[in-house]
């Protein structure tokens, strides 16, 4: 019993490697500069990688069972919130992606986060996000590296923000389903582009940057295709 304890314990302890990646994240985005916001967007991978697998891990570790007092959902979901969200939009703010005096507006996508994080049918039974999930990591990570005009990027997270209300089905990949194992092994394919991507300068990495942006061109069709298709 102390075994499985202990073997829990650590898994908790693992996730919450992530809210140790997001102080370093906070401390990179106030020092600012090309460096730093380099150094923050690996970071923001790291913790997307922990939270990538950490699920597995605890379901293989019986977590729930063996500490039923300790909620690691929810310990799951804080983080969550700070480096898919929080950290992502403040990054935005200190990089000065958006047009002077529309900083404000960043409160839409956070406040759009809050209801998707809130919401208790955000994932349906057959394994889908309902509604935008809250990537702003990856939104923040693409508008700071293609360097589009302001004035688009402001328009980019506004959609976003509202079609996160909007309860279309957007693919979870940790289900099971042939779409997901597809949906996998290109995020595999991808994860190796933002390895390479994150190793050198902003400046050297713009052809690989568009090129890795054909993930999730495909992750948005796909996921409205698996709307229509379930509503037709």
């Amino acid at each position: 019993m102390i075994r499985r304890q202990v073997l829990a314990w650590g898994v908790h302890a693992f996730t919450a490697l992530g809210l140790v990646a997001a102080a370093l994240i906070a401390v990179l985005i106030v020092r600012g500069g090309t460096e730093a916001f380099r150094e923050s967007f690996a970071l923001m991978f790291a913790a997307t990688m922990i939270d990538a697998v950490d699920g597995w891990m605890a379901r293989r570790a019986r977590v729930k069972e063996t500490l039923p007092g300790f909620d690691g959902r929810r310990l799951d979901d804080l983080i969550d919130f700070l480096t898919y969200t929080c950290l992502p939009l403040l990054l935005i703010w200190r990089a000065r992606l958006l047009p002077d005096g529309c900083e404000p507006l960043l409160l839409f996508p956070l406040l759009a986060s809050v209801y998707g994080f809130s919401q208790v049918d955000a994932k349906t039974s057959d394994g889908y996000f309902l509604g935008f999930p809250s990537y702003w990591n990856i939104v923040a990570f693409y508008l700071y590296y293609l360097q589009w005009p302001a004035w688009l990027n402001l328009a980019i997270l506004l959609l976003l923000a509202v079609l996160t209300f909007i309860p279309w089905c957007y693919l979870y990949s940790t289900q099971p389903g042939r779409l997901n194992r597809v949906t996998n092994l290109l995020a595999a394919i991808w994860v190796v582009m933002v390895v390479l991507i994150l190793s050198v300068p902003p400046e050297k990495a713009n052809p690989l940057v568009n090129l890795s942006l054909l993930f999730p061109a495909y992750y948005m069709a796909a996921s409205w295709w698996v709307t229509v298709r379930r509503r037709g």
